[in-house]
């Protein structure tokens, strides 16, 4: 009787989540989970990764807090390595971290606010990636998950760096598909819409801004960071083991609605 039911179960599984100290990454991690996995929240600060670990845990959940800044490499190797010191495998991550420090036109985008948007929301996810494939391989198979962004899949004026960052993290799944599918190691893509997070309060913050966001938007709102949580549950279980190198889009509708004035 729970024949498909069972395929989302995760016990067993052990799972690292960048950027999850708050927003999509805390709530997937949550979503992971309360489905079985073993979770570790990760983020730049100890105490921030710490807290939310402590609160799952006061759930009944299995989770621990390792900090690291993703676009640091020691710091990276060290994430991978507490891992594997205190759970043994790795089976899913999830790179959710990610930055947009500079808003406006390509012809004055300052080289280092660029460089860091790559650093951190592009070159990091490969770089974990490349860490978690051996201890994926040795269990396996596994799940790796990119958050990219509908920002990632057409343009918009003004957000040159962060489109071309989450842009490429489509093309990087979609080689790691190829590539990592002979070990069972599957990489897909979730690309938002507009969530209600820190990182996109200059676009929710101003209520006039808002409502010409909700005009394009068919369901007529923004989301909610655990509204993003089932397709990570889905992409980490066995539920979608047969799925690789796909871009699946939760945007409220956002990319097929007419534009509106």
């Amino acid at each position: 009787m729970t024949r498909i039911k069972s395929l989302f179960n995760l016990e067993g599984k052990v799972a690292i989540i960048t950027g999850a100290s708050k927003g999509i990454g805390e709530a997937m991690a949550r979503g992971l989970a309360e489905h079985g996995a073993s979770v570790v929240i990760s983020s730049r600060k100890q105490e921030a990764v710490e807290q939310v670990a402590e609160g799952f845990k006061a759930d009944g959940l299995e989770a621990i807090g390792i900090a690291c800044h993703v676009a640091q490499e020691a710091q990276r190797v060290n994430l991978i390595e507490k891992t594997i010191e205190k759970y043994g495998r790795i089976d899913c991550i999830i790179n959710n971290a990610g930055t947009n420090p500079y808003f406006g036109p390509i012809e004055q985008m300052p080289a280092a606010a660029y460089q860091k948007t790559m650093d951190i929301n592009l070159n990091a996810p490969m770089e974990l990636s490349k860490l978690t494939y051996p201890h994926m391989k040795a269990v396996g198979g596994g799940s790796v998950i990119h958050i990219s962004s509908i920002e990632g899949l057409h343009a918009t004026a003004g957000f040159a760096a962060y489109n071309l960052s989450k842009a490429g993290l489509v093309m990087l799944a979609q080689n790691q598909a190829a590539e990592w599918g002979k070990d069972n190691i599957r990489v897909n893509v979730i690309c938002p819409g507009l969530v209600k997070t820190k990182l996109s309060t200059a676009l929710w913050a101003d209520e006039e801004n808002l409502k010409k966001f909700k005009k394009n938007i068919p369901l007529g709102r923004m989301a909610m960071p655990d509204e993003m949580a089932g397709l990570a549950v889905f992409l980490a279980s066995e539920a979608s083991s047969y799925m690789t190198g796909s871009v699946l889009v939760n945007d409220g509708g956002i990319l097929h609605a007419p534009v509106l004035t």
